[in-house]
């Protein structure tokens, strides 16, 4: 499997690499429309989604244009992490755009710890190579792919510019390591979790489950939750934009500040996600642990 694999990437990094242009954009197209055709297990999941977030407001052809901008990411996301192979700083500075840059900065004058917290929305991999390049250095956290070649390639790429990559199994010992040594932190919060490890929330006003990874560190650290993510109108420019930090309290009641810290992430997640809906992962069962029957 390993092979098929492999030979799948480098015949798509020929075609990225080698092919022109003009050549390759409608190319590109034909693959996204391709997967929207044929990939229909992952089309319902996302068609589910849509109604149950937007509880049955969109209508059919709003849903469709979501749901195959989603396939469109994908495609390109993957075709720009092939060119960010080994790319410079003054050349990520040329792609992307910062927006509310002075949220960080501040946080860094004052020498407060720093967690940055985003979403599968966008070009989420561009996201941690640029906020590791220019605010590192910075930890992220990640699951390791089934294909070792491919988790090898994934991982020499997620780690230029000082990132370091930990497996998301039994990460927490490694991130609280690294925030002793000074290291950012950089997570995904977007994602359903077991009963065991997550919290509840309200997330599009249904009840879901999030990780307290980041609210736990804040609290344990006294840092700040700094919530950044990015998207593109063109897939050649790019806009990563740092929100409002996240404070997470320190009261006599631990498990109502996390609470709190936690519903505060959610909360952003939701309000950048209605903005452009089309940039969000939506192939996830984000509900499965509170509403698996939707899926059914």
């Amino acid at each position: 499997m390993d092979k098929i694999y492999y030979s799948s990437f480098i015949a798509f990094q020929y075609l990225v690499k080698k092919t022109p242009l003009f050549l390759q954009t409608p190319i590109l197209n034909l693959i996204a429309n391709l997967a929207y055709l044929f990939d229909v297990r992952h089309k319902k999941i996302a068609f589910i989604n849509l109604d149950f977030a937007f509880n049955n407001t969109l209508s059919k052809k709003r849903k469709k244009e979501i749901v195959k901008r989603c396939y469109k990411n994908l495609v390109y996301n993957l075709a720009d992490f092939i060119k960010n192979q080994g790319i410079s700083k003054e050349e990520l500075l040329e792609k992307v755009e910062v927006k509310n840059e002075h949220f960080i900065k501040e946080a860094i004058k004052r020498k407060e710890k720093i967690i940055f917290i985003t979403a599968h929305y966008g070009n989420w991999e561009l996201t941690g190579l640029f906020v590791g390049a220019f605010y590192g250095p910075l930890t992220i956290v990640g699951r390791r792919l089934d294909s070792k070649v491919m988790d090898k390639i994934l991982t020499k790429n997620r780690e230029q510019f000082d990132i370091k990559l930990v497996d998301k199994m039994g990460a927490m010992r490694s991130l609280i390591k690294d925030m002793k040594e000074g290291r950012r932190i950089g997570l995904l919060v977007d994602q359903n979790t077991a009963t065991n490890e997550g919290e509840l929330i309200k997330f599009f006003d249904k009840e879901a489950r999030h990780t307290p990874a980041a609210a736990l560190l804040a609290r344990k650290f006294d840092a700040v939750i700094i919530p950044v993510f990015i998207e593109t109108d063109d897939f050649k420019k790019y806009r990563l934009t740092f929100y409002e930090p996240i404070k997470t309290k320190k009261s006599q009641n631990q498990k109502e500040d996390i609470l709190q810290s936690i519903q505060a992430q959610a909360d952003i997640t939701e309000k950048v996600i209605k903005k452009r809906p089309e940039e969000w992962f939506w192939f996830h069962k984000r509900w499965k642990n509170r509403y698996e029957e939707i899926y059914k």
